[in-house]
């Protein structure tokens, strides 16, 4: 099969973890490991997110005496997408000897009239307590919203309409190459009335891009691997539990927190109803038992799998 993974950037610095490089370098080869398995049976390409990094970059920048104003977000994206690809390039060349790896820094294509450019949602940095994340909200002129028991940095993340360089990637993943691309939902860029691309301030979610370009490359399989087993119906309350195979109808008809699981579970229902083929969310390190249909939260049109012709 064809199979796309969004990993997410949780999975690479956990929550609480200092971002220190060998830390999450040594995330990053856990990471492969599982990622590998799926590469020896499968065509594979692999996104990821870039929140937490894109966050500490964005306070260095801030903090940075030597420069005029800080680096822009889609600047930044860039550089979190070249850091995080180099580890994982290195990190999946060691655990598949002889096959060949790419990284890939990549735009996505959005509309400059998004109403989301106006109201900040998508979650960057760090986690903080209330009192350290308003101070530096007030410093950098921030916005901060709640994330679970933490505050965050939120920015605007428009909704992804192309990966520029979609043509390429597909051309590369016939050819038997592992492709990391799109990392961090991919650069943020606009057209302009000559149709020239330009980046703008923002961070577009990488389960939404991986959803649309699983749909374009013709993936049989999207899984969006992340740090929790299954999603959860009644999280956090007595009433809890976990959802196991599905289908995009039943979860529409849940709600999902708007800044975490909620565009997993919309990214996830999209593709499917989009292409009629399987997409999951789970655990990273079970990432072949998901393909299986015996982990995570399996989401398909009629909540079964494995379909017969993918045995």
């Amino acid at each position: 099969m064809r199979v796309l993974v969004a990993l997410g950037g949780n999975a690479l610095l956990r929550r609480g973890q200092k971002p220190d490089a060998d830390l999450q370098q040594d995330n990053v080869r856990v990471a492969a490991t599982s990622l590998a398995e799926l590469a020896r049976e499968h065509e594979l390409v692999i996104t990821h997110g870039n929140g937490p990094q894109v966050g500490v970059l964005a306070l260095e920048s801030a903090d940075d005496p030597n420069l005029t104003r800080p680096y822009p977000l889609d600047t930044l994206g860039a550089q979190t997408q070249g850091m995080i690809g180099y580890w994982m390039l290195q990190a999946l060349q060691n655990a598949l000897p002889g096959r060949q790896v790419i990284c890939m820094i990549n735009q996505t294509l959005v509309s400059a009239v998004d109403p989301a450019l106006a109201d900040p949602t998508k979650f960057v940095g760090q986690v903080y307590d209330r009192a350290e994340g308003e101070r530096l909200a007030e410093e950098n002129g921030w916005t901060v919203k709640p994330d679970g028991p933490y505050w965050r940095r939120v920015v605007p993340s428009p909704a992804p309409q192309r990966v520029v360089e979609t043509r390429l990637i597909r051309n590369l993943v016939r050819d038997g190459i592992v492709v990391v691309c799109a990392g961090g939902g991919g650069v943020p860029v606009i057209r302009d009335d000559k149709g020239r691309l330009r980046g703008i301030e923002a961070v577009v979610d990488k389960d939404l891009t991986g959803s649309i370009l699983a749909e374009t490359l013709e993936c049989d399989a999207f899984l969006i691997l992340t740090d929790v087993p299954r999603v959860m119906r009644n999280f956090g309350t007595p009433q809890q539990q976990e959802i196991g195979h599905t289908t995009p109808h039943e979860l529409r008809e849940l709600d999902f927190p708007a800044g975490s699981m909620g565009p997993k579970v919309e990214a996830a229902c999209r593709f499917v109803e989009s292409t009629g083929d399987m997409a999951a969310i789970g655990r990273l390190d079970q990432a072949s038992d998901i393909l299986q249909g015996t982990a995570g939260t399996i989401v398909t049109p009629n909540a079964t799998w494995p379909l017969a012709s993918t045995l």
